[in-house]
């Protein structure tokens, strides 16, 4: 056997190795998620994915190929998220509530802790038509925006484990309530009106509240919108005074009841 031969023989051997330790980890992930549930032990622990991320980093200290190395381990971990999403998920988020209520916010929190897809239902629209939310709304009316967003839920019910992020006025259409529910959870974020002021109020994304950032125009609207958002809602989350991570938890726990 020549040198080369040899190499190769060795390379295999390893693949072989790291497969099987491969099918190992993801059962006793899977394992793991059974534990917790049974134990009602929090699933977001970031903390023990920083303790792994200081140990491989501690370890590779000195050896060839570091940034390699700590790439495949991250996406080690992501495949472990995304089981762990399956797992609980067998089917989309869909997250509903009156602009600035946390929406946007949520979804990237849940995306990081899961490995899950984000589809933000206003940033597809305006990427589609190549011009702002405003300027869809100045060009061709409310209704023209309406209709693009009753056909992206349509389409978004072809995807699984993903966190669909709508704008805050999809659920008024009866309409797109059904298509959210095919293939979707709603979740419904509320906020008091100071809350959603102080969030929004240097945005100039938001064509409803241009001219109208004050509290007693935030409070009207959402008076009358409340009754359809709640008639849309599998879960309602309140989202004041706390944490992400609390937020979160509070969400896989009513879903997964």
């Amino acid at each position: 056997m020549n040198e080369i031969e040899k190499c190769r023989e060795e390379l295999d051997l390893c693949d072989d190795q790291i497969f099987e330790l491969l099918l190992k980890r993801n059962a006793i992930v899977e394992e793991l998620m059974v534990y917790k549930e049974a134990r009602q032990i929090p699933i977001f622990q970031p903390e023990q994915e920083e303790r792994k991320n200081k140990k491989w980093q501690a370890k590779l200290e000195g050896k060839k190929h570091p940034e390699e190395i700590m790439g495949i381990m991250n996406r080690i971990i992501r495949t472990s998220k995304r089981i762990q999403a399956r797992k609980l998920f067998s089917h989309n988020i869909v997250l509903i509530g009156f602009m600035g209520a946390g929406k946007s916010t949520i979804s990237e929190f849940l995306s990081t802790m899961f490995a899950m897809k984000i589809v933000e239902m206003d940033q597809v629209i305006a990427e589609r038509e190549e011009m702002s939310i405003p300027d869809i709304f100045a060009t061709y009316g409310e209704e023209y925006f309406r209709n693009l967003e009753t056909k992206l839920l349509i389409e978004l019910q072809e995807e699984k484990n993903t966190i669909i992020s709508c704008g805050g006025g999809v659920a008024m259409r009866k309409e797109n309530v059904v298509e959210m529910k095919k293939n979707g959870k709603v979740v419904l974020l509320t906020a008091q009106p100071e809350t959603i002021l102080e969030r929004v109020k240097d945005s100039d994304e938001r064509p409803l509240l241009n001219g109208n950032k004050n509290i007693e125009f935030i409070r009207e609207l959402i008076g009358k919108r409340r009754e359809k958002y709640e008639e849309a809602a599998d879960v309602i989350l309140h989202t004041d005074n706390k944490t992400i991570m609390a937020i979160c938890e509070e969400l896989i726990e009513k879903l997964t009841e």
